[in-house]
């Protein structure tokens, strides 16, 4: 079985209020796009281990048990599930450490492809619970649809919502930034105006309207992140923000863009939507 988990953007990203249990709510509108890594799942009965990896393209840091398409396995494993040893083969294309969910993406299909291909038979509002069980994000690459979301991204409601027709530049600089350092220098609070509300208004006011709020935190500790979005409207970005925590930055146009030259150093991607 060969599937191809792809990423996601956040329209607008408000941090609303710390828990209790140290953790923050937000609300955000996940969308789903077309840049995607290729998973390849395939039964070997032979291995002496439950999976073997093969990793291609981008390289991840870490040991084999750290990448969330394991820890997929291993929770379905943990949970009393039959399923036989496999080789994993995953080709990394969406770029780490961008914000745009390229592990929790891979781990979410990666439940997906386990359960139909070992016909497990889990519901799909199970498979959220589990995919939550792996991180905050992955519960969304289940659907793999626009929604709202709020909690700590994990409580979803559906959206009429359609970028069709659109081309999405998205550019990454050679930054990485730490996702808990820049919730520390956030101020949580409620927004003016609710997401829901403002994903309604034609896309040509959402600049003036829907914001990241980690763009304050981290604009001033990386301004060749403010660059880029300054430079993706400059070029005629109906709308650009950073997505997620970052460091990726995206541009919605109207027509297709080839903007390679402007962002020398930077993976460089233009997309219709």
């Amino acid at each position: 079985m060969i599937i191809h988990p792809n990423a996601k953007i956040n329209l607008g990203l408000n941090v609303v209020r710390k828990r209790p249990d140290g953790y923050h709510d937000l609300e955000t509108v996940f969308y789903p796009i077309p840049l995607v890594d290729d998973l390849e799942l395939n039964p070997i009965y032979s291995l002496d281990n439950p999976y073997k990896l093969i990793m291609n393209g981008n390289a991840i840091d870490g040991e084999d048990e750290d990448n969330l398409v394991v820890k997929a396995l291993r929770l379905l494993l943990n949970k009393g599930f039959n399923i036989p040893p496999v080789e994993i083969k995953l080709n990394k294309r969406i770029p780490s450490g961008a914000g745009m969910g390229g592990g929790s993406a891979d781990a979410a299909f990666m439940l997906r492809a386990l359960n139909e291909c070992f016909c497990l038979n889990i519901p799909t509002h199970i498979l959220e619970l589990y995919a939550a069980e792996l991180g905050a994000d992955c519960a969304i690459f289940i659907q793999n649809k626009p929604v709202y979301a709020e909690g700590i991204g994990n409580i979803f409601t559906d959206i009429s919502l359609s970028l069709s027709g659109y081309y999405l530049v998205v550019v990454k600089p050679d930054v990485f930034i730490s996702t808990k350092a820049a919730f520390s220098q956030i101020k949580p609070a409620a927004p003016e105006q609710n997401l829901k509300d403002i994903i309604k208004m034609p896309i040509e006011d959402w600049k003036d309207y829907m914001f990241n709020d980690f763009e304050y935190s981290v604009f001033p500790q990386f301004p060749e992140i403010a660059t880029i979005k300054q430079k993706l409207y400059d070029s005629g970005a109906v709308y650009a923000a950073m997505s997620g925590s970052g460091s990726s930055v995206f541009g919605i146009y109207t027509e297709s863009q080839s903007l390679q030259d402007s962002f020398s150093g930077c993976f460089y991607t233009c997309l219709k939507l």
